[in-house]
């Protein structure tokens, strides 16, 4: 390659990387552009390179030679993205020395890069494993690589051992042959985040893998046993966030029930979990939200201070949490049936509610719903009102009896699964019922074969909610159909 072509290829990576990063120039250090009408000759003073005009007409001043190496490591590092920070580091040497030595953050995500999907899995892990050793200070690694059957455990043992001193988030999702103990490694450093996936965990031991800085743990399709997964909690005394995800829990006999116990966490999340018993005892929990979960019986042990309640998608006969309602502030529940009058009294407790939202909610008893009165009674700091429900007329009307205002609410939403003739009636008793409202949604769903039945409710509907709009101009009526 002659001199003048790698003159233009050096000058045109430059450009492109320019244009790239000018925010984060700008922002961390003054960077100067300037736009200028085209002039015969380029200057860079980083390289002394002329070329010919340039038709885009920028100028760019001597700043970015003065760029400190750090900074450039952070600008680096918020690339992220494997290939990104790959390609900006060949710029030049000192672009390059900032990769080596400054870079914090490297994610290999298949997401970033489709081609990811064409390398064979020997491929792959020669990509990571030489780019992952040319840097010395990692404290974020992500490894989210789909349509790889598994790493060798060689390599991955190799690339923990050769990060773990400075890691401080570690994100990995590839199954490995044979398993890696990836808590043995990385036990008794600086990690605050460990979000592992597909993998296994046994024989886990408290006062040598121990994680005093850990503060968010994901187990997603991880196999784990009831113990081991108490002894992990006890393992890191400043976990707040728990997320486990399909876990497949180890038991010895066939009545499956798990007991988990930790005084630090804030926030638990559950998916597709399918237990008979499940116990938490937390003293600390402010957000639980469960999700796509069969339980038999779900019990949670606190001291009142949960504030975000989600239910979706759940399957539960018993349902134990009165104790833990008393400072609720957000109560989501969405595709769920409610059995017995219980759990309505046990809603009752959250007097400092302020969203509720009741979406495609059933009651095992037809004739049963949450009226309007038992909202307004129970939930005086009600702000944010959502609801939808499966109605029959009579239980329709039923839920609008009471006179009890909703002062506070400023924002409805309401949906239906099938639209009745009386469903703009329900609309209409609502925003009586609520003198502050300012934002009202409206989500229908409308069935593709349509009978001349089904068009004239919903012309008949349209019309109401046009008189609707007219009666209360200071709401902001938004509709939605499906």
């Amino acid at each position: 390659m002659t001199s003048g072509r790698l003159h233009e290829r050096c000058i045109g990576s430059t450009l492109r990387l320019y244009s790239l990063f000018r925010l984060h120039l700008s922002f961390l250090c003054g960077f100067v552009v300037s736009l200028a009408p085209p002039r015969p000759r380029f200057t860079l003073f980083r390289f002394g390179l002329h070329s010919s005009p340039l038709s885009g007409g920028f100028e760019i001043t001597g700043v970015m030679e003065r760029l400190p190496v750090e900074v450039i490591g952070n600008i680096l590092s918020r690339l992220g993205a494997a290939r990104d920070v790959v390609i900006a580091s060949a710029t030049c040497r000192k672009w390059r020395d900032a990769f080596r030595c400054h870079l914090r953050t490297l994610s290999f995500n298949s997401d970033d890069w489709p081609s990811y999907h064409t390398l064979t899995t020997s491929q792959l892990e020669i990509l990571i494993i030489q780019t992952v050793f040319q840097t010395t200070g990692l404290q974020d690694l992500s490894i989210l690589i789909e349509y790889v059957d598994e790493f060798s455990a060689s390599m991955v043992i190799a690339l923990l051992m050769y990060t773990r001193e400075t890691l401080r988030r570690l994100r990995y999702n590839v199954r490995t042959t044979p398993n890696v103990n990836i808590l043995e490694i990385c036990g008794r450093q600086k990690l605050e985040t460990l979000d592992i996936a597909h993998s296994s965990i046994t024989g886990v031991e408290p006062n040598y893998q121990r994680f005093s800085c850990l503060r968010s743990l994901s187990l997603s399709d991880v196999s784990i046993s009831a113990l081991d997964l108490n002894l992990l909690l006890t393992a890191c005394p400043k976990i707040e966030n728990l997320d486990l995800i399909d876990p497949e829990m180890a038991m010895s006999d066939t009545h499956v029930t798990v007991e988990l116990s930790c005084p630090t966490l804030k926030s638990v999340y559950i998916e597709a979990m399918g237990l008979d018993n499940f116990i938490l005892e937390v003293d600390s929990l402010e957000r639980l939200h469960l999700k796509d979960c069969v339980l038999e019986l779900f019990e949670l042990v606190g001291k009142g201070t949960l504030k975000q309640f989600k239910i979706d998608d759940v399957t539960v006969m018993h349902l134990d949490i009165d104790e833990a309602l008393e400072n609720l502030e957000v109560l989501d529940i969405s595709n769920f049936t409610i059995i017995g009058p219980k759990f309505c009294q046990m809603m009752s407790r959250s007097s400092k509610l302020r969203s509720l939202r009741l979406w495609d909610v059933l009651f095992d008893n037809e004739d049963e719903i949450v009226d309007l009165e038992t909202i307004a009674v129970c939930f005086p700091m009600l702000s944010h009102l959502s609801l939808s429900y499966d109605l029959i007329d009579r239980a329709l009307l039923c839920s609008l009896q009471g006179s009890s205002q909703l002062e506070n609410v400023i924002a409805m939403e309401l949906g239906w699964t099938m639209i009745t003739e009386l469903f703009s009636d329900w609309v209409e008793g609502l925003l009586k019922r609520c003198p502050n409202l300012r934002k009202l949604l409206i989500h229908g769903i409308i069935s593709d074969a349509k009978t001349q039945e089904e068009y004239t409710m919903l012309a008949n509907f349209t019309s109401s909610i046009v008189q609707l709009m007219r009666k209360y101009m200071h709401v902001d009526f938004q509709i939605y159909y499906e």
